[in-house]
């Protein structure tokens, strides 16, 4: 996980560019706007709603607060997320 340090601070979890090239692939029927796909997502036995979007060749996740403190997950750790995208 990192922070990006805008006006306000968004903590990201990077996809892998395995998978980011298997999410494009697939990703064309559900992208809207500027690239960003609607995602369920789960990690452990949390579920929740989101869109990714490309940054570098890859996409990432934002992750929201309630989120990272149920986790107990900060910057600088790794997250093990399924992803599945919204249709």
């Amino acid at each position: 996980m990192w922070e990006w340090r805008g006006p306000a601070p968004f903590y990201f979890v990077s996809i892998s560019s395995e998978i980011s090239a298997e999410i494009k692939a697939d990703a064309s029927a559900t992208s809207y706007g500027w690239g960003a796909i609607p995602v369920r997502l789960t990690a452990d036995d949390h579920l929740w709603t989101t869109s990714i979007f490309t940054r570098d060749g890859r996409y990432i996740v934002p992750i929201k607060k309630a989120i990272r403190e149920a986790l107990k997950v900060g910057e600088g750790d790794f997250i093990q997320l399924s992803v599945e995208l919204n249709t």
